[in-house]
């Protein structure tokens, strides 16, 4: 089982002490302090040794010197320039580790891929909560080559990435993720895992990218099928509580058009958003288009 030699209480505090940051938690930083989910989350990764591992958020790099015992690379993206001394004592010691410095949300995918000597194909992160739902969508849109996610998140945000069309938890987000990946795997992760303990519930999420969708938004014409049902997807929501109808209508789609496709979709024009699967949001788009 594939272990962290930080995940646990004292190597953490040893660590943070060594480079002085043992009192600096201003970003909200929750250190995982627990080999248990250090070896699940490796589980799920199942790494043969020849992925390049992307990680956001590596903190002091306790995932992060699991990960090289399994990956064939791993370069990790890090917001806070205080960590940045601790990284690069990691850089030196692990040939197959680098970083970036920076938000995640905007270094250019060409320079992870330039640093990571080709696109990454795992994404494997204990992500920063407030931006992690974005992460992962916007990952996953622009890195063709990733092929999945293992990432901790926010429990509620792990129950709007597998929500099911009809619940509460459902929505734009859910399904927009749907036309990209499926969730394959999830645990939850108690706050007692965490130095500090965080005042919320964890959970670690399995996304695999979903070849059968790339099948599916083939129907729809256009170079960028997964843009043109996004719109719809956010045009559907964006009036939660009215028929999808009124809210599409609301945000521009023509009634006529509308009513149409409805009708050759077999789809109620009195229908909320949140009943529909994202195999319906594909078709309607196609019949939009028509």
């Amino acid at each position: 089982m594939t272990t962290s030699p930080l995940a646990n209480p004292g190597a953490t505090r040893a660590l943070l002490e060594t480079y002085g940051l043992a009192t600096k938690h201003r970003l909200g930083q929750n250190f995982l302090v627990d080999n248990h989910v250090i070896e699940k989350i490796m589980d799920l990764a199942a790494l043969d040794g020849t992925e390049r591992v992307l990680e956001v958020g590596p903190g002091i790099g306790t995932l992060t010197l699991a990960l090289l015992q399994d990956a064939a690379r791993v370069t990790s993206i890090e917001a806070d320039p205080e960590l940045e001394p601790v990284l690069r004592t990691h850089a030196l010691e692990h040939e197959g580790f680098r970083y970036i410095m920076g938000d995640a949300l905007k270094v250019d995918p060409a320079r992870i891929a330039e640093v990571t000597d080709g696109e990454p194909t795992v994404l494997a992160a204990n992500l920063p909560y407030n931006v992690a739902a974005t992460i992962i969508l916007q990952f996953f849109q622009t890195m063709p080559a990733l092929e999945r996610a293992v990432v901790m998140v926010q429990k509620e945000v792990a129950d709007r990435i597998a929500a099911h069309p009809g619940t509460k938890a459902y929505g734009g987000y859910t399904a927009k993720l749907a036309l990209l990946a499926r969730v394959t795997g999830r645990f939850e992760v108690p706050p007692r895992c965490f130095m500090p303990a965080p005042h919320v519930d964890s959970a670690v999420v399995r996304l695999e990218r979903d070849p059968a969708r790339g099948e599916a938004l083939a129907q729809v014409p256009g170079a960028d099928p997964a843009v043109s049902v996004s719109a719809v997807i956010d045009a559907a929501f964006a009036q939660r509580r009215k028929t999808i109808r009124n809210s599409m209508s609301s945000s521009g789609f023509d009634k006529g058009a509308l009513d149409a496709a409805f009708g050759a979709c077999g789809i109620a024009p009195t229908a909320r958003a949140e009943t529909l699967s994202v195999e319906d949001f594909v078709r309607l788009t196609a019949a939009l288009d028509e």
